[in-house]
């Protein structure tokens, strides 16, 4: 059932509304100007953010050459009500100003607030000259949860699901000599009463431990474009490890335009494919250098439709299953190799979901690589496009999680909430499917919204199949296991219980049917001292609620050492293909990270991290080098 502010806005964006002028409400309003404010914990990059940020393109996998950033500053006031949006504030200044992209509730927003259910976002844009004679469009990032765009006065578009991207041609509100007035209204109800809706680890009040300051407004980048009329949407490509290319390119038209694409090796093509758009085609590259972590070769790609060109680009390899001596395992070009990486939720305490720059985010996967994990758990949440990128560059492997509904409060969804629940997953595997990165698919954590009368997973882990063939899916990662999906997946705290013959009570049994997987363990957890903590006193107050505290750093490296160890045994004696170790960065009351929140202290002894981390490939490796699929 929609809410109040759902089916106005679904008002607004009918033709009907985008006709008719809403009257103004001048008043006279000096705006506030932007400063920085101080969170409870910040970063090595908190001060260099400035008032540019995120200056790269934002969307790798579809670039055009010619753009313009809308990122800065922006005018914000809060909003009272959903009504408001009858009521916009077209013509007039906003009460202050607001970094954008950011989390309204993050100090680097400038906001830092509470509460943010109703906001108003404001800015103006000039069309370049030189993009005469096409059209503009109009990119978001993301926006946190309900956006209403308005262009000049009129309503441009809406849009609905706080983690995904989203675009409109704004061409017919503009004025191309001139400056433009953006309004965007945007609602995010996080866990209010009523709302039962994808928002991960997010909570209006932290608490519980494991639930933190939430995330609303514009918190990706926006960005203006150029493209002709009939423009690509979107692009679907991906390459396997015998050198098939599968191309759907999505058009605005959506009438089955040719297309050509063309696979680039250095200055080299070494593959190239033609077809019409809105419909699947494929060609072949012979003897690609196929990806993988050890060896993450990329290639460029450039796509043309009619008038529309731009660059993308790919990587061969394929994503499987089989069984290997007996044992079902993943397999990466055929290969097993054991999986390891770690539960990365992709907070920061400066700017909440959004990094301070690219140069952050990429540090954190840089950590990671350089320690020796192959794979990081996107735990939760979605990032930016650029962090695939990255990933896709340095040969990490990405389980990547559907954000979870409302969790842990015996609050499930009802049909149309489980429906767009179900809408929302798609727009996810549609959005990643084409990053090389991308290994499995997680569609429920721990049971969080996960309905238990009957089982929705086996039916949406076939719709994440039927939209991506070429995955794993992960249908139940932990808890409420009933067979569905590729994974039998256990969580257990602290020590492993990976493919093995004995669990817990709080967990389920192996499954030899499926790969054997411990999606969550490790979770030691050391107290640091306040100039590394999220000086928040609730936060502090849980931190004896992580699984183990371990007083110093010397224990909590042996206790990490005897924890490694015991899973390299379950990997050689049993069935355990993939870990996930609990996790990449303490956030707020939990300092259970292999880095401290503000990624100034590292816990992990390197060396002896490194030698176990390559203990259990090796022991997968001495297991068996044989392969059936």
């Amino acid at each position: 059932m929609y809410s109040t502010f759902t089916y106005l806005a679904l008002l607004l964006s009918s033709s009907l509304a985008r006709s008719i002028s809403i009257p103004h409400r001048n008043t006279a309003r000096t705006t506030a100007h932007y400063a920085q404010l101080d969170p409870p914990l910040n970063t090595n990059w908190t001060d260099d953010v400035g008032t540019n940020p995120w200056p790269e393109y934002p969307r790798p996998r579809l670039r055009r050459d010619q753009w313009q950033t809308l990122n800065g500053i922006w005018q914000y006031q809060n909003a009272s009500s959903p009504n408001d949006v009858y009521n916009p504030p077209f013509g007039q200044d906003l009460a202050q100003e607001v970094l954008i992209p950011s989390c309204l509730e993050s100090g680097l927003s400038g906001i830092q607030g509470t509460n943010v259910i109703y906001s108003w976002f404001k800015t103006n844009l000039t069309v370049p000259s030189d993009w005469s004679g096409q059209d503009v469009i109009l990119n978001f990032g993301a926006v946190d949860y309900e956006a209403t765009v308005f262009v000049n006065g009129k309503n441009a578009t809406f849009h609905r699901g706080g983690y995904f991207e989203f675009s409109v041609d704004i061409t017919p509100f503009l004025d191309s000599s001139g400056s433009n007035e953006l309004l965007i209204f945007v609602h995010d109800p996080t866990d209010l009463n009523g709302y039962v809706i994808p928002i991960g680890k997010q909570r209006l009040i932290p608490s519980a431990h494991i639930f933190y300051t939430p995330c609303s407004g514009i918190w990706q980048s926006v960005w203006i474009e150029p493209a002709p009329a009939n423009y690509v949407t979107q692009l679907d490509l991906t390459a396997d490890m015998h050198g098939q290319v599968n191309v759907t390119v999505h058009s605005s038209y959506g009438n089955g335009t040719a297309v050509n694409v063309t696979v680039v090796d250095g200055n080299d093509v070494v593959g190239s494919g033609t077809g019409v758009s809105d419909q699947a085609f494929q060609f072949n590259v012979s003897d690609p250098k196929l990806w993988s972590p050890n060896s993450p070769t990329l290639y460029n790609v450039t796509v043309t439709m009619g008038d529309d060109s731009f660059q993308s680009y790919t990587g061969f390899r394929t994503i499987s299953k089989g069984t290997v001596d007996g044992v079902v395992r993943p397999l990466v070009n055929g290969k097993f190799d054991f999986i390891f990486g770690t539960l990365d939720q992709g907070y920061w305490p400066d700017g909440i979901y959004t990094p301070p720059s690219l140069d952050a985010m990429v540090y954190d996967l840089k950590f990671l690589k350089d320690l020796g994990f192959n794979m990081v758990r996107k735990h939760i949440k979605i990032e930016p496009a650029l962090w695939y990128r990255a990933c896709d560059e340095m040969g990490l492997l990405v389980i990547q999680d559907m954000p979870s509904l409302r969790p842990l409060e015996n609050v499930l969804p009802d049909d149309g909430q489980q429906q767009e629940f179900g809408r929302q997953l798609d727009l996810l595997v549609n959005q990643l499917k084409s990053y090389t990165c991308i290994f499995t698919w997680v569609v429920y954590n721990e049971g969080w919204g996960q309905i238990t009368t009957y089982y929705p997973e086996f039916d949406l882990t076939a719709r994440v199949q039927q939209l991506d063939p070429t995955r794993l899916v992960d249908a139940t990662s932990g808890w409420h296991d009933h067979g569905a999906g590729d994974f039998s997946d256990n969580h257990h705290y602290a020590n492993p219980q990976c493919g093995t013959p004995f669990y817990s009570i709080d967990s389920t049994p192996y499954d030899p049917k499926r790969i054997g997987m411990q999606g969550e363990f490790g979770g030691l957890g050391n107290n640091v001292s306040i100039d590394h903590l999220w000086n928040n006193q609730q936060a502090i107050n849980s931190i004896n609620q992580t699984y183990e505290i371990d007083t110093d750093i010397d224990a909590w490296n042996h206790r990490s050492h005897l924890l490694l160890s015991e899973l390299q045994d379950q990997i050689s004696r049993y069935a355990c293909s993939v870990a996930v170790w609990t996790q990449t960065v303490d956030v707020e009351g939990e300092v259970n990270g292999l880095m401290t929140y503000d990624r100034r202290l590292k816990r992990v002894d390197e060396d002896q991290w490194k030698k176990d981390i390559k203990g259990l490939y090796d022991a997968a490796s001495n297991r068996t080098n044989s392969t059936s699929s």
